[in-house]
């Protein structure tokens, strides 16, 4: 307990400012807006370099995977070398990726995937400790403020990564996006440039854990490979039954180190406090709602004729909504604390889901349900996000705020891989079924597409059954109280 009073006096001189959130905002953005831009350009990376199918296929999804695998570790090597110094090296990272990726030359993918790994890594560093940042030099309402702008560099730059990307990418050119990627990353550090370092105290001089890194790095590169792969080699193929038997062991190697060191990367401790797990645990469901884009998406494209860009254009209420909705979550914070708007937000998305699984209307009736749908999806995670983030981190030691950071983080990565996976299995799985399905007579409109009409409405659904699963986890683990009177609460 000494220790944590230390950390925490060794910063209470400092208050954050308003350019300090600016530049943390920026650093943020230079994965959710910036590299996520892939997404959109993908095909015209692929046209431009000349590389083949699959690999420009993995250069957009690797830099997710490197981000999942490495967020936590960077979150407990913030808590130790600092979180401040962390972030200028995410920053450099996120550089030196966009630079590789800006000068990469037709014929080859090396320089491209090799930028994308770095950009990966960039966002495991930035995440956590910015977050962390956030909970060292911020207090009370101007916390949930600070939580808020971060929330909007977050939600905000993955709702507008697509439209960004298709703009500059068709009036300057794809690899403008990464140059600007590298302009915004030196404002940021220059916006953060002075603030005075913060991390903890209580692991000087103690080795690290290599042993649970190594372990943490196979499970999640196995698993990682798993959830991506598994629909192409088939979820029983020996390839996959391998990867998965991979993982186990490795997780229960990966456990067996940390329960017995004193001075393991992740503090399994942190999940003893309930209101941190059930955070942590409702953002993994929520983000694993993600699937509902691919399968709604895919739906209105291969069924109703859709382009890409009309398809896209369904979602743009979820962009508006969310960022009109993240600083109302504060305000709902302030006023009732972090459990009734969680609740809200998770139940306003489940209604916005269950909108886009209705698959049985007509072509022009599914379109209007799903714009509504999106939009409830992003009202609701805009009155979700703050309050969350805010929870989770305002009930964990000041000394252990990068560790818990980077372990929230990873939710939201790992949550958003397997919901797409496992909805993407539902969707096509179902799809190629033979035979009238359940409720046929239910389909309005075209009857030879049932099954794949069908196929996509078990699919979302299964998303609407991870948000009651999220409110449950709310009900049963986030106190009422306000977050200022929120104590530790234990097992």
């Amino acid at each position: 307990m000494a220790t944590i009073h230390q950390t925490q006096a060794s910063t209470a001189h400092y208050q954050g400012t308003d350019k300090l959130i600016l530049g943390i905002v920026l650093a943020v953005v230079t994965f959710w807006l910036f590299a996520q831009t892939t997404l959109n350009i993908a095909p015209v990376m692929q046209e431009d370099l000349g590389i083949s199918h699959d690999l420009n296929n993995l250069a957009v999804s690797i830099t997710a995977l490197f981000s999942g695998i490495f967020i936590v570790v960077a979150g407990g090597l913030a808590d130790r070398v600092g979180r401040v110094k962390m972030t200028y090296i995410g920053l450099l990272l996120s550089v030196i990726g966009s630079l590789l990726i800006v000068i990469s030359p037709s014929g080859t993918a090396t320089f491209l995937l090799a930028g994308r790994i770095l950009q990966g890594l960039s966002a495991a560093c930035i995440m956590p400790a910015t977050l962390a940042l956030m909970k060292a030099y911020y207090d009370g309402k101007a916390r949930q403020r600070a939580l808020s702008f971060w929330s909007i560099g977050s939600w905000g730059g993955s709702g507008l990564c697509s439209l960004f990307g298709g703009l500059v990418a068709s009036t300057m050119g794809w690899r403008w996006i990464f140059v600007l990627s590298i302009l915004v990353a030196v404002v940021s550090y220059l916006l953060i440039r002075g603030t005075p370092e913060s991390k903890s105290t209580d692991t000087d001089d103690k080795p690290f854990d290599w042993a649970g890194l190594i372990a943490f790095i196979v499970a999640m590169l196995a698993i990682n490979i798993v959830i991506g792969q598994g629909a192409g080699l088939g979820w029983l193929s020996p390839a996959v039954l391998a990867g998965i038997a991979i993982f186990v062991i490795a997780t229960l190697i990966f456990l067996r180190i940390e329960k017995r060191s004193e001075n393991g990367f992740v503090d399994l401790s942190l999940f003893s406090n309930r209101t941190f797990s059930g955070a942590t645990l409702s953002n993994f469901l929520l983000n694993g709602a993600a699937g509902t884009l691919l399968v709604s998406l895919a739906l209105v494209q291969a069924e109703a004729g859709l382009s890409s860009l009309q398809s896209g254009l369904i979602t743009i209420g979820y962009l508006v909504a969310v960022l009109s909705t993240i600083r109302v979550g504060e305000k709902l914070l302030q006023k009732m604390g972090p459990r009734k708007p969680m609740l809200l937000g998770c139940f306003i998305t489940g209604v916005g889901i269950l909108l886009t699984s209705l698959t049985f209307l007509l072509a022009r009736e599914y379109i209007i349900a799903s714009f509504i749908g999106f939009t409830l999806f992003g009202i609701g995670l805009g009155f979700y996000a703050t309050p969350s983030t805010d929870a989770a981190l305002s009930n964990v030691p000041g000394n252990k705020a990068g560790s818990a950071s980077g372990i929230y983080k990873m939710a939201s990565s790992l949550g958003a891989a397997f919901g797409v996976a496992i909805s993407a299995a539902i969707f096509y799985g179902l799809s190629q079924s033979e035979g009238i399905p359940p409720m046929a007579d239910l389909f309005l409109g075209r009857t030879d597409n049932i099954n794949v009409r069908f196929a996509a409405g078990v699919g979302l659904l299964f998303n609407v059954f991870m948000i009651v699963v999220a409110i449950v986890a709310i009900l049963l683990t986030i106190p009422k109280s306000s977050p200022d009177a929120i104590v530790s609460a234990k097992v």
